[in-house]
C-alpha cells in the first residue's frame, strides 16, 4: 500500500473552470516529474506502438489534422503537435460527446528529468458532474500516468494484466486514494464539503464495483 501512496503523492491535481466557445468548461490537470529524459516521455506519448504498452491500442492518421481513435475508448482529431513539448487532441467518447480536448505539455528539468502536465478541459453535463465531480476523469487519468510511470522505468503491464489489476485489492485501493485525493483537489476549487464528500463516494464507487 506504501508504494501507491507514493505513487499517487507524485502527482498534483488542479480543478477549475474555462469559457470555451462552446461554454463553461471544467478543467482537470495533473502534473507529475517522471525520471526520464523529455526526448523519451515524448516518445512515449506521441508513438502508437509505445502507447499501446502503456495505454491503450491506438490506430489513425498520426499528424495535425489526422483522426486517432483508442481501442474501446475515446478518439477525435490531432490538434496541435510541436516536439517535444506539447500535443493537443479532441477527446470525444460517446454518442453525443460535445466539447472536450486533453493536452499534454512536457518541460525538460535537467538533462534526465521530465515534468509533464496533462490537461483535460471538457463541457460537461451538470448532473454527470454533480454526480461525480472531477474524479469520474482524473481516478482514469491517474491510473494512466501510473501506466506510464511504469513503462518508462522499464516495467508495466499488458492490456489484460492492467484490466485484472484494476479488479485485485491493490487497483481498488488506488482508485479509492485517487478518488479521496480528487475530492481535495475539489474541495480546493471552493467547492461546498458535502458537495465534495457526495462526488466522492459515488466515484470511488463506480471505479471498486461498490455501486453494483
Amino acid at each position: 500500500m506504501s508504494e501507491i501512496v507514493d505513487e499517487l503523492n507524485r502527482l498534483h491535481r488542479q480543478v477549475g473552470v474555462r469559457q470555451v466557445e462552446a461554454g463553461e468548461a471544467r478543467t482537470v490537470l495533473l502534473r507529475r516529474t517522471y525520471d526520464a529524459d523529455v526526448a523519451d516521455v515524448w516518445d512515449a506519448v506521441t508513438s502508437p506502438e509505445r502507447i499501446s504498452r502503456w495505454f491503450l491500442p491506438v490506430s489513425g492518421e498520426f499528424k495535425v489534422g489526422g483522426r486517432y481513435q483508442l481501442e474501446g475508448n475515446a478518439g477525435g482529431e490531432i490538434l496541435d503537435c510541436q516536439e517535444p513539448s506539447r500535443l493537443r487532441v479532441s477527446w470525444l467518447y460517446g454518442p453525443d460527446p460535445g466539447f472536450s480536448e486533453v493536452e499534454v505539455r512536457l518541460t525538460a528539468e535537467g538533462e534526465e528529468r521530465t515534468v509533464l502536465e496533462l490537461e483535460h478541459v471538457a463541457v460537461v453535463p451538470d448532473e454527470f458532474w454533480g454526480q461525480f465531480g472531477p474524479g469520474a476523469v482524473g481516478v482514469g487519468w491517474d491510473q494512466g500516468l501510473l501506466g506510464l510511470g511504469m513503462h518508462l522505468a522499464g516495467g508495466g503491464m499488458t492490456q489484460e494484466e492492467g484490466q485484472a489489476w484494476q479488479l485485485s485489492d491493490e487497483g481498488k485501493a488506488f482508485a479509492t486514494r485517487s478518488g479521496e485525493l480528487w475530492g481535495e483537489a475539489y474541495a480546493a476549487s471552493g467547492a461546498a464539503e458535502e458537495v465534495v464528500t457526495a462526488t466522492t463516494a459515488a466515484t470511488i464507487a463506480a471505479y471498486t464495483g461498490a455501486a453494483s
